[in-house]
């Protein structure tokens, strides 16, 4: 799931691996594509967070809803992956935004997809070259089929808060989870039951990952020894969210799921329950 600088560095042009730039800035939308063009990882295509990997919005389906399966599969094969490519997708941010990618690859049946295990910063710490050139991508045949049961839906959360047999974690920052502040969507808190742990919980200061068996005993203390195809992760926009589910999986507990709408969807209905300020 993890491949660390020296791995990628010495198979960086080898046809079969495609990576991806995944840089994005939730407050500045240009941001992520003029890192990019100043300078990435060699042969690296750009992946749009707001436009490659999210889908239209509707005002209720959140502010970064999934494309359609077809969609998604067809900006992969544009960019030259096939059903036997290894993709390889990093940022800036320790996964925040390549993690969406990874997921999303995993959601349409791909399964030889890595993270870069510290993004672009370790790279460049590492000595790795970066490169202005944006690679001609050379189309390629790609067959992607959706799994319906690695995505939860807005009502069927709701249906299941009153039973206590799922467990619902929350990606977002602390103060954010709390209700005591809320920059981008127009109402503060959490859903109801949700326990939060805060994507950046998974990793190290140089944003590599910490040890599996560290990241899956305070999942399992956190998720109350649930299975883990009894967790559902959401953050605000469904985004974040891929980077808890990504750690899950890396330390062991696989199948959890993603609410794709996420806060933002939630709360597009007042009908449905929020949590503030602890309360």
């Amino acid at each position: 799931m993890l491949i660390n600088t020296e791995n990628l560095s010495k198979h960086l042009h080898e046809p079969a691996r495609v990576i991806f730039d995944c840089r994005h800035d939730l407050f500045d939308l240009g941001k992520g594509e003029r890192q990019y063009r100043e300078g990435h990882i060699p042969g690296a295509h750009y992946a749009n967070v707001d436009t490659d990997l999210s889908g239209e919005k509707t005002g209720t389906n959140g502010r970064h809803p999934l494309p359609s399966p077809a969609a998604f599969t067809a900006f992969l094969a544009r960019h030259g992956v096939s059903n036997t490519s290894t993709i390889v997708a990093y940022d800036d941010v320790g996964g925040q935004f390549a993690s969406r990618l990874w997921w999303m690859a995993r959601w349409i049946g791909l399964t030889n997809v890595l993270l870069l295990d510290g993004g672009i910063p370790k790279w460049i710490a590492d000595g790795g070259t970066l490169s202005t050139d944006v690679p001609a991508p050379t189309p390629a045949p790609l067959r992607g089929q959706a799994d319906p049961m690695m995505v939860w839906s807005a009502a069927e959360v709701l249906a299941h808060l009153g039973y206590g047999d799922i467990a619902l974690i929350d990606a977002r920052a602390a103060e954010r989870y709390r209700g005591e502040t809320e920059p981008i969507d127009p109402v503060a808190g959490h859903i109801p039951n949700a326990v939060n742990r805060f994507y950046k919980s998974n990793l190290n200061a140089d944003l590599t990952f910490r040890a599996a068996d560290t990241i899956r005993n305070e999942f399992a203390t956190l998720i109350n020894h649930k299975p883990a195809d009894q967790v559902v992760h959401y953050c605000g926009s469904g985004v974040t969210a891929c980077a808890n589910l990504f750690a899950m999986e890396y330390a062991g507990h696989s199948g959890s799921k993603l609410f794709p709408g996420s806060w933002s969807e939630w709360v597009s209905d007042p009908a449905r329950p929020v949590v503030q300020h602890g309360k």
